[in-house]
């Protein structure tokens, strides 16, 4: 069997974290087992999908290293769900239904304050002729129900919770279809499943049910049903689903700098009994893959976890992979030396201004200003190479009282403004003679 998933976002809005670890856990799978990547994009809803946002999931998916290897549209796919739809009822297993929402609601309070489950009642299924006639005259248009089949228990193995079981008699006949002959999405998503091939879907915890009414979808057109792993949602770090989780896209992780291995070495563990680990190379990523690695607790993201992530991550990356990303005067030694210092590569252009000044050096006191001019004396007096660092501070410790701290933050604050920053020895010939003297006598002046 060729192993098939698929990620079908509604091009609604902009992707969030959540959807973005369905698409990864998706495409990780697929491409651990050689299989095939879907990117399907349920567009029914006319009013609401956006080609903006079509665009913007694929350059999202692209960003963060997720090529589909497919992709498909509901929106091409009408005529199919119609010819399905026609085959459904000539069935029996859908049929229309014209209670108003108002209705609908009334009667669901109504079972709830007798401490029933809300459950529709079938109440369409005894309209006579005479009566669909009568609604029908009042200009009510019907939507249509999915007709679950009460007598067959509904069971599949789920590769992360276990061996599942639903009672169909204690679920409502799904609504499959709007007045104005719009679909929602339980239908469509099956008909695609069956005729694209799907062998495997992967989605969050929350679609459990709607699964056991699309399995006996599947059953009704006589079709295979595929494997189904519903994973835990993501929660926020104060231990509840977050609002925030929700708006948190790849456009807030970009703002942030926050590299794309990041985000994927992150999602890829959170929730699993594998450790979330700076893993650059995603192939290392996809090789531990595997649905038993997934708990059912909720999976916890936090800001500060993937910002340390980011960080190790960053320290990582090798000239060639940043060079396109970098001011145009930095190679490879200069990254080699900013490198270590790095949070998040927004960061580069202020340490790089380090090497290329200017700088502002604090104001020394009477005694450090002293111990500069001695080194600069001293560095006169020394030839320029690449170990002028080691040579110059070996020879003050000769003719100075100084060493430690003492010897090395004053020169290190002169030289670049800071107190802390790239190993100094690397630095100064990067920044090279002339700027050091002249960073130098500028503390002097």
């Amino acid at each position: 069997m060729t192993i098939k998933t698929r990620f079908a976002p509604s091009p609604t809005g902009h992707l969030h974290v959540g959807n973005i670890r369905t698409a990864l856990h998706n495409w990780m799978f697929a491409k651990k087992e050689g299989g095939t990547f879907l990117l399907r994009l349920d567009d029914t809803d006319a009013e609401r999908s956006k080609e903006e946002y079509v665009e913007a999931i694929r350059a999202d998916l692209s960003w963060l290293g997720l090529a589909a290897d497919e992709e498909a549209r509901q929106s091409s796919r009408f005529d199919r769900y119609e010819e399905q739809f026609e085959v459904l009822k000539a069935a029996g297993r859908v049929y229309p239904a014209f209670e108003t929402s108002e209705e609908l609601e009334l009667r669901r309070k109504i079972l709830l304050g007798q401490g029933k489950p809300p459950i529709y009642e079938r109440t369409a299924l005894a309209l006579t002729e005479g009566q669909i006639a009568g609604f029908e005259a009042e200009g009510r248009r019907p939507h249509w129900r999915f007709k679950l089949d009460h007598d067959k228990p509904i069971e599949w193995n789920d590769l992360i919770r276990g061996n599942q079981h639903f009672d169909a008699a204690l679920l409502s006949d799904p609504v499959i279809r709007r007045e104005d002959g719009s679909w929602l999405y339980m239908l469509p998503s099956t008909i695609d499943d069956i005729d694209m091939g799907i062998t495997h879907v992967v989605r969050g915890e929350d679609h459990v049910a709607n699964t056991a009414v699309q399995i006996q979808m599947f059953e009704a057109f006589g079709a295979n049903t595929p494997e189904f792993a519903h994973e835990a949602l993501l929660v926020g770090t104060e231990g509840k689903l977050s609002k925030r989780l929700g708006s948190l896209g790849v456009s807030g992780f970009r703002e942030r700098n926050i590299e794309p291995e990041s985000i994927v070495a992150l999602l890829a563990r959170i929730g699993t009994s594998d450790p979330v680990e700076p893993v650059a190379n995603v192939e290392q990523l996809i090789e531990t893959f595997d649905f038993s690695r997934f708990g059912r607790a909720p999976a916890r993201f936090d800001d500060e976890e993937l910002a340390q992530l980011n960080q190790k991550i960053v320290h990582q990356l090798d000239y060639d992979a940043v060079k396109d990303r970098l001011p145009e005067a930095v190679n490879t030694d200069g990254w080699e030396v900013i490198r270590p210092n790095l949070h998040n590569m927004g960061e580069v252009g202020h340490w790089w201004q380090v090497v290329t000044g200017p700088v502002e050096p604090p104001e020394f006191s009477s005694e450090d200003s002293e111990f500069i001019g001695a080194a600069k004396t001293v560095l006169e007096a020394l030839e320029w190479s690449d170990t002028i660092w080691k040579d110059w501070t070996g020879k003050l410790k000769e003719v100075t009282d100084r060493k430690g701290k003492a010897l090395f933050m004053p020169l290190r604050q002169a030289l670049t403004g800071l107190d802390h920053g790239p190993d100094m020895n690397a630095l100064l010939p990067l920044i090279g003679k002339d700027q050091v003297f002249l960073r130098l006598s500028k503390t002097l002046d």
